[in-house]
């Protein structure tokens, strides 16, 4: 059986194609958010073995709510996923101590990392 993940990402198309692309290869979506405040409530509620995270997102952003998921557990396993290639998002990103950033069109390199954590 594959990981339990929460998608956070605030397009709804995007979730969708997320969702539809962890769950064929074996993992169990728990919930989705779409933004960082409904993100933090979540991961706490069900503790996923992983999240997906938009960077970019109306109110709280995907780097404040992985600082405030990591706060609350150090073992949270986040990866980044964005349309953004921007240098200083990945260093922030890399720098809360995310598992991962990726292109979200960058479906192989994503799934094998789920695999390796």
């Amino acid at each position: 059986m594959g990981k339990t993940i929460l998608i956070v990402d605030d397009s709804a198309i995007m979730r969708k194609m997320i969702k539809a692309t962890l769950q064929a290869a074996n993992h169990q979506i728990i919930g989705e958010a779409k933004d960082g405040s409904d993100a933090v409530e979540l991961y706490k509620q069900a503790r996923p073995d992983l999240v997906t995270m938009d960077i970019t997102m109306r109110g709280m952003d995907g780097l404040a709510a992985a600082e405030k998921i990591l706060a609350f557990d150090s073992q949270a396993k986040i990866i980044f996923l964005s349309n953004l290639n921007e240098k200083d998002y990945t260093e922030n990103a890399r720098s809360l101590g995310a598992k991962g950033y990726f292109n979200k069109n960058s479906t192989e390199e994503i799934l094998r990392l789920i695999e390796q954590l």
